[in-house]
Formats: structure tokens, C-alpha cells, sequence
């Protein structure tokens, strides 16, 4: 396996209130499809299959990266299933103005994730199965649907696929519901940020409450964001931008006062002095 570490967003980093956060927010949505219930429902409403089981090669996001001078992917939700199948889903909220940037992103993930998965010298046969999921706030295709699902077809016959069994799907909360299953369009639209309609996003909401109310995701939620700015500070060359860092230190000072951290331990996640962090959060 070729492990790397944090590296530069493709798009700027923003720190949104903790108190604000939905299904939609990455740090969330990663929270809940780590729950194997909720992930492999999830799974089984966007394909249409049963899934047994699912697996985390790993308990965080998967940073996968070829070689020191390539450009590395952090894979929000990496699951395997009973069958050695592949499945990366990834919240998106940011449209690009350029309308290749996304299609072409699944395309290096795509590559990279087959680098990962096979070892110098075996088989090309061992690729395995993949799924690459997109659950996205806009319409990445403009053609109001809910759903793009692609896989390689020949063009002169569009009945024979290639067969190198990959599948990448676009998921779009604002495209209309016309053609795909009841729980599905409920977990759209709870993306959306409507009610839960479902069993299913039910179950979904309450896990998200769930993680609001818990303080030491609050915590690492902070720690995640502090982490996104500093690599985006380090690709970039330029410092983290005033307002944003002090919305971190203010809901770090926050965390101070009710308890849940020391100031020690805040000034630390900051990665300032004591002192520091007491002036600048006017303790």
C-alpha cells in the first residue's frame, strides 16, 4: 500500500460553525458512513443491490499516494464489501468552473486506487471491482437528474461494455426524482436539508445528532479543520486567512470555557504557545 500524508485541497478550505454543520458537510457526512449500518444502506440505495458486509481498510480517510512528486488523493469514505469490492464516496459541495475538473478527478482517483490496490508483478486480473460515488449539491452534468451512473461502453455498440468493472456515479440533490427509488430521493433530499422522510434518513439524522452533541468531535472536528488549513497554507505558500483563523480560535476558547478542553491542550491543537493563544483568545 502506498500511504501518504495531508496535502493540498483542490479547492480553498472554509471553517463553517460547528453548530451549522449538516449531513452535507464533509466532516459529518464522513462520520456517518463510518457507521456500517448507515454505509452500506447508503451502498444499497445508490445501486440497487444487497450488500452482506462492508469493511474499512482504514479508520480514517484514505491518502493514497504513487511517488513523492505525484499528486497524492484523500479519499473521504474507502469501504470494501464481502466480495473484495471497492467503493470511494465522496461529498461534494463545490462546483468548479471548469466542467471537466470533477469527471477527470474520478478518473485519477480511478487510477490511483488501482496503483494502490495492485502489488509489482501480479495480474491485471486482480483489479478489482470499483465504485466511485459522488454525492453532489449541484448539478454536475446540467441535465436535471439525480443520477449519472457511467461505465465503458463501445461506441459503435453501445449493448457491449468493455468490462474493466468500474462504474463511476454522480449523485445530484437538485435534480428531479423522476426514475429512481423512494430512498434514494429521501436521502437526496435530506441533503438537501429537508426533513427525514425515510427509515432510512431517520436513522441517518439521528446519527448526526448524535455527533453534534458529542464534545470530542467537536474537538476533532477543530483538529480536521486545523489540519485542512495548514496544508492548504503549505501547497498554497500563503497564510491562513485572518477571519478564518479566528473563527478556529474562537471556538477553540469556546471549548475552553465549557470544559471540554484545557488551554493547554487548545493552544496546542493550534499549534501556538500558551501565552499565545490566551492573547489572541483574550483570556
Amino acid at each position: 500500500m502506498h500511504m501518504a500524508m495531508p496535502f493540498m485541497q483542490d479547492v480553498a478550505v472554509s471553517v463553517k460553525p460547528w453548530e451549522e454543520l449538516t449531513i452535507a458537510d464533509n466532516f459529518i457526512f464522513q462520520a456517518v458512513m463510518r457507521k456500517k449500518r448507515c454505509c452500506r444502506r447508503f451502498i444499497e440505495s445508490v445501486l440497487g443491490i444487497k450488500v452482506k458486509k462492508i469493511t474499512y481498510p482504514v479508520l480514517t480517510e484514505k491518502d493514497i499516494k504513487v511517488r513523492c512528486e505525484s499528486k497524492g488523493v484523500r479519499l473521504d469514505v474507502y469501504v470494501e464489501d464481502d466480495q473484495g469490492n471497492i467503493y470511494d464516496i465522496e461529498m461534494q459541495t463545490a462546483d468548479y468552473a471548469r466542467p471537466d475538473e470533477l469527471p477527470k478527478r474520478t478518473r485519477y482517483y480511478q487510477a490511483m486506487i488501482d496503483l494502490d490496490v495492485l502489488n509489482k508483478g501480479e495480474s491485471y486480473a486482480k483489479l478489482r471491482q470499483t465504485y466511485i460515488i459522488f454525492v453532489c449539491t449541484f448539478d454536475p452534468f446540467t441535465a436535471g437528474r439525480s443520477i449519472y451512473t457511467f461505465r465503458e461502453t463501445c461506441q459503435e455498440d453501445k449493448g457491449i461494455l468493455m468490462g474493466d468493472e468500474t462504474t463511476k456515479i454522480f449523485l445530484n440533490s437538485k435534480g428531479s426524482r423522476e426514475g429512481i427509488s423512494k430512498e434514494l430521493a429521501a436521502f437526496l433530499d435530506y441533503v438537501e436539508g429537508k426533513a427525514p422522510s425515510s427509515k432510512f434518513t431517520k436513522d441517518l439524522a439521528t446519527v448526526v445528532d448524535e455527533t453534534k452533541e458529542n464534545k470530542d468531535k467537536r474537538v476533532e472536528y477543530m483538529s480536521y479543520m486545523m489540519d485542512m488549513l495548514r496544508s492548504e497554507e503549505r501547497g498554497e505558500e500563503r497564510g491562513i486567512e485572518k477571519g478564518r483563523k479566528e473563527g478556529i480560535i474562537s471556538t477553540f476558547k469556546e471549548l475552553v470555557k465549557d470544559g471540554t478542553l484545557t488551554i493547554e491542550a487548545a493552544a496546542k491543537k493550534m499549534g501556538i504557545s500558551v501565552d499565545e493563544f490566551r492573547k489572541k483568545a483574550m483570556l
